[in-house]
């Protein structure tokens, strides 16, 4: 660090933001129940975002250039990958905007090993638990890997903000395979803030289940209109759309037309009116803004624009911080109210895309249920296609809830007149 603020000096650079994270982590690799490969990691990462100044055209702007350093490097390469970036900021033309200011704080500690143990007590307590309802022989966890990292985050800028925090964070995937009557397999991942071995058993428990549903599928479902039922991380790429729509950098360029006090989701909603939460998962962001829970949505109403501190600048609205995490409310009807009359349960795609411009998903089918209201069969094959604007008047949200990566909220949402091609 001393060795980077010498260099800015040197190079008479005034205007900076430094990003220094030391990631330790106990990593684990398994074949089916076996441990593989066991593994600690503690790495070093420095960022150095420099700005420059200057006029174009009589307007003032402000060019950035960010670059990666690391301990290994001498005083002059430091020295001179500061200034080719700086060189390269005079060649950026943003209009001027003010870095967020502030003052050296306290550490903020979010991880206890005191409370969840360390990181190898945390990541046996999840190994068990992710193996925990592994017990039928016709399918299992063919392999999987688990990560628990400790991150670090040391945020300090020209501007007086001196910040830094500590987290920990557990992740990881695993694939589950079926071998009879035909042999598949499904990967899922799991991302959690702190150790939740009830929420892991319980994806590994679905997932075994959805695996030997597929396994029996054959037949593509009907190609019509379909009510549609969206469940698992599926869901969270859906409320994905209402955070990209709400931050300053969409806004700003106009790709999105939100703005305060606006009910997104229209007038005259019949289905379930929409309350987000933006929850801040650091209390700092990587511009050292303070971060808090914050309203996105309030019965569908926009309460919140997030975003750094440029675009923030450009809109005349208070920098929040780039948010990423949501909370949404349970909703209106239960799974199984949701399960009646003919229906598509997508429960897994090949690839599930939200276009964050547009509101418009689509995905490829890699297991369903469908019903024709009298008898439910596993399908398999064709897509979906639809639009949220369309449809988030009348989309209803389930009461069971669950925990995915940047995401808690309902399990299920249930979409109407969605477009299927099938057979």
């Amino acid at each position: 660090m001393d060795k980077i603020l010498n260099a800015l000096r040197k190079n008479g650079i005034s205007v900076y933001l430094i990003n220094e994270d030391v990631i330790e982590s106990t990593e684990l690799f398994f074949i089916k129940r076996k441990l593989d490969m066991r593994r600690k990691k503690n790495v070093h990462h420095y960022s150095v975002t420099v700005y420059n100044d200057f006029e174009k055209d009589g307007r003032k702007m402000r060019g950035s250039s960010t670059i990666g350093l690391y301990n290994g490097m001498t005083d002059d390469e430091i020295s001179e990958a500061i200034r080719e970036a700086y060189y390269a900021a005079s060649f950026v033309s943003n209009p001027y905007y003010e870095l967020p200011s502030g003052r050296k704080e306290e550490p903020v500690v979010l991880y206890n090993p005191g409370e969840f143990g360390t990181l190898a007590e945390i990541a046996g307590k999840m190994a068990e638990a992710l193996f925990a309802e592994d017990k039928l022989n016709d399918v299992f966890i063919n392999s999987a890997e688990l990560f628990v990292e400790k991150t670090t985050s040391h945020i300090l800028n020209s501007s007086g903000i001196d910040v830094s925090y500590q987290k920990i964070e557990i992740k990881g995937e695993f694939i589950t395979q079926c071998i009879e009557p035909r042999d598949v397999e499904i990967y899922m991942d799991f991302c959690y803030d702190k150790p939740d071995t009830e929420a892991l058993k319980e994806k590994v428990k679905r997932t075994l289940e959805i695996t030997k549903a597929r396994a029996l599928a054959e037949a593509a479902p009907p190609t019509g209109e379909y009510r549609v039922i969206l469940s698992g991380k599926n869901v969270r790429e859906i409320f994905k759309y209402y955070l990209r729509r709400s931050s300053a950098d969409m806004i700003y360029p106009k790709y999105s037309n939100y703005e305060l006090g606006m009910n997104v989701q229209g007038d005259n909603v019949i289905g379930d009116l929409l309350n987000i939460m933006l929850k801040a998962r650091e209390p700092y962001s990587y511009e050292g803004i303070p971060m808090t829970d914050r309203p996105l949505l309030e019965n569908g109403v926009l309460k919140t624009i997030h975003g750094n501190s440029r675009f923030a600048y450009y809109l005349g609205v208070a920098p929040t911080g780039v948010y990423n995490s949501i909370y949404i409310p349970e909703g209106s009807r239960t799974f199984n109210e949701m399960q009646t009359g003919e229906y598509l349960h997508v429960v897994s795609f090949s690839d599930f895309q939200m276009d964050e411009l547009s509101g418009h998903f689509s995905g490829e089918i890699r297991l369903a249920f469908y019903s024709d209201g009298k008898t439910v069969i596993p399908v398999t094959g064709g897509s979906i296609n639809g639009s949220l604007p369309e449809c988030h008047k009348n989309m209803i949200l389930s009461k069971e809830m669950q925990k995915e990566k940047d995401y808690e909220g309902p399990f299920a949402v249930l979409l109407p007149k969605v477009s299927v091609a099938g057979k």
